[in-house]
């Protein structure tokens, strides 16, 4: 607990001595040619390197949209791996330019960081996995068990809560990096492996045997999963964020990889403007007419990122659940570009 309060003091130090310096990261960006991105060590479906060391997932196909963007060229980026403890702190500094890796949306880093969220990639809730074998079924019936937490998260905090409220022992065994807690619970160090639900489901994808481990039916908090960038560039935050409504816009309208050729006939005056067919709304994010026509041409939109990611057909699994979009009965949701 200290030491996450100390990270988020030093990022915080660090903010101020740095904000000025980074104020034109587009320019920055551009002069460079490439995006800088952070992102974890390995999650698979979110942000993980293949055989290959290839990055790919979810938070990864954020950062290649906002490339595309900018260089009409989803391969202009580079990746950083982040510990959860090192992850605000390089965002301040300027090591990265976005930081696209499992961070959960919260009041404290929202306004004591000198970052600003971009929006929900991922809508989840933090859960806990156990052995079949130990024949547990809730959540409940947790008290005393050993349960492995990474350090510098709202992990710990929520589980603390969780056992408080429901009066049970709380019994932690703490380590700094998301692969040290994976591996100490495969190896038995601990009864229990507490995070994200999607993280779960995801580690869980690349065990030996994944059918021996379930995932039990609470879900103890509220996770919304997004991009972060910091505070005091209005131009490089709006990029971001549009890039984010385009994905989710061009899976409103229909518009996907394989027809946005097609659809750049279209009579919808909603697609015509996100093409870049009508209108200039790539000028006051200092981009060119077609930016949302690039990203859906080279990334697909929002739908097919996470369907090809971590969808159902998946060794992950996941069904759309709240990040369906919100015609569907989900919670992701496009603000319109007019």
């Amino acid at each position: 607990m200290q030491t996450k309060f100390l990270a988020i003091a030093a990022a915080a130090a660090l903010t101020f001595g740095v904000t000025a310096a980074h104020a034109d990261t587009l320019s920055d960006v551009k002069a460079k040619g490439y995006v800088q991105c952070g992102v974890t060590g390995g999650v698979a479906g979110f942000s993980a390197p293949d055989a290959n060391n290839e990055w790919a997932g979810l938070e990864v196909d954020f950062c290649k949209a906002v490339a595309a963007a900018i260089f009409n060229d989803a391969t202009k980026v580079r990746y950083t791996p982040l510990t959860s403890q090192e992850r605000f702190t390089a965002l301040s500094a300027g090591e990265i330019d976005i930081l696209s890796r499992t961070t959960t949306w919260t009041m404290s880093r929202d306004t004591q960081l000198g970052i600003k969220f971009i929006g929900t990639m991922y809508y989840d809730g933090q859960g806990f996995m156990v052995r079949k074998s130990d024949n547990i079924k809730s959540a409940l019936d947790l008290s005393g068990a050993a349960i492995c937490i990474e350090s510098g998260t709202t992990t710990e905090l929520n589980a603390a809560d969780y056992f408080a409220t429901n009066k049970l022992e709380f019994n932690t065994v703490v380590f700094v990096d998301q692969d040290e807690v994976v591996k100490a619970y495969e190896d038995g160090r601990c009864d229990v492996y507490t995070t994200d639900a999607s993280a779960l489901a995801a580690e869980r994808s690349k065990f030996a045997v994944p059918d021996d481990h379930i995932i039990l039916p609470e879900i103890i908090s509220k996770e919304p999963l997004g991009p972060v960038v910091r505070q005091g560039d209005d131009t490089w935050f709006n990029i971001n964020r549009w890039t984010y409504f385009a994905l989710l816009q061009a899976e409103e309208l229909g518009v996907t990889q394989a027809n946005v050729d097609e659809m750049l006939g279209s009579d919808n005056p909603e697609i015509k403007r996100l093409l870049g067919v009508e209108g200039d709304f790539g000028t006051p994010l200092g981009l060119t007419k077609d930016w949302a026509y690039q990203i859906v041409k080279l990334i697909g939109n929002y739908g097919e990122s996470f369907n090809r990611n971590v969808g159902p057909d998946t060794p992950i699994g996941l069904a759309r659940g709240l990040n369906a979009l919100w015609k569907d009965g989900g919670l992701q949701y496009a603000a319109p570009i007019r």
